[in-house]
């Protein structure tokens, strides 16, 4: 006995078309080269500036884009033996701890509330928060420079903390209320039935399942407020208050003629939010990802 294969054809009698091996992969080179073109692209600044700190000014003068005929270390040791430097520091730590702390509570409490209760006028609340996306800290900057004015807290971290606080929330909300709402009721019904209420449903099952989001908005929290420069500029006026951006622009108007101890100090300030966001960029991408699958 033998088996007849028989070939099934579409509709119209003609097989499907299948793309050559060699435009797929000449597609895979292309997309490739220009990946590695972007990223060549956002590192060359980076790279630039840490090796201009290695240089003297009269290499940079000669040769602005050449590397360093001899590492100069006295440019780094200048800046980190210097107290300016570590007071800035622990003024954009204190802001951006601060800052990741009161978002991380506030938000995930709002969106826990927003994200697993049914009450009137929940949408128009979810929909205040994701209008906070409109309005960026630039459009606002008069009347909350104003604001903070009338309410005593010029010259001080609180000025910068509260607004980075309320700017940061709507973010927070809209990335923290599918994890949250992915929960299943089964999960809260049966914790009911254990004897846990909501708060303990809260403490003991919502945030252990929803670290992976909180990580994410407490990453982006604490890069943002350390990158932050527009606000401290409207409200800090004392040196002995400046976060790490905007001591580096007074850093650079005083030393303007040395150009190579401003790319050290330059550098030295952006190295830990870059190791910051490299090290934990995993964390933000499943974050991220998450959400969206929520």
């Amino acid at each position: 006995m033998t088996a007849t294969a028989t070939l099934v054809t579409p509709r119209g009698g003609k097989a499907p078309r299948r793309a050559p091996v060699g435009t797929n992969r000449g597609s895979s080179v292309i997309v490739g080269f220009v990946a590695l073109l972007l990223i060549g692209m956002m590192l060359a600044p980076v790279v630039y500036i840490i090796l201009g700190g290695f240089r003297s000014n009269a290499e940079i003068t000669v040769d602005p884009s050449g590397f360093p005929t001899r590492w100069n270390w006295e440019n780094y040791a200048d800046v980190l033996t210097s107290g300016v430097f570590w007071g800035q520091v622990g003024n954009s730590a204190i802001a951006a701890v601060a800052t990741t702390v009161f978002v991380v509570a506030l938000g995930l409490m709002a969106a826990y509330a927003l994200s697993r209760y049914r009450f009137r006028g929940r949408g128009a609340v979810y929909a205040l928060f994701t209008a906070g996306l409109m309005f960026p800290m630039t459009v606002a900057i008069t009347p909350l420079y104003i604001l903070v004015r009338n309410l005593g807290l010029m010259n001080s971290l609180a000025g910068v903390i509260v607004p980075q606080i309320a700017f940061a929330l709507p973010l927070t909300i809209i990335i923290l209320s599918p994890f949250l709402a992915a929960i299943p009721n089964e999960l809260q019904e049966a914790s009911s039935i254990d004897g846990l209420g909501r708060l303990g449903f809260f403490w003991r099952m919502v945030l252990p399942l929803a670290v992976p989001a909180v990580v994410t908005v407490g990453i982006l929290a604490f890069v943002n407020s350390w990158n932050s420069y527009m606000l401290p500029l409207f409200i800090l006026n004392n040196e002995a208050t400046y976060t790490l951006p905007l001591g580096t622009q007074a850093f650079a108007s005083q030393y303007s003629v040395d150009t190579a101890r401003v790319l050290a100090f330059t550098s030295l300030s952006m190295i830990p939010a870059l190791l910051f966001f490299s090290v934990f960029e995993r964390r933000i991408v499943g974050g991220l990802t998450g959400a969206v699958k929520g």
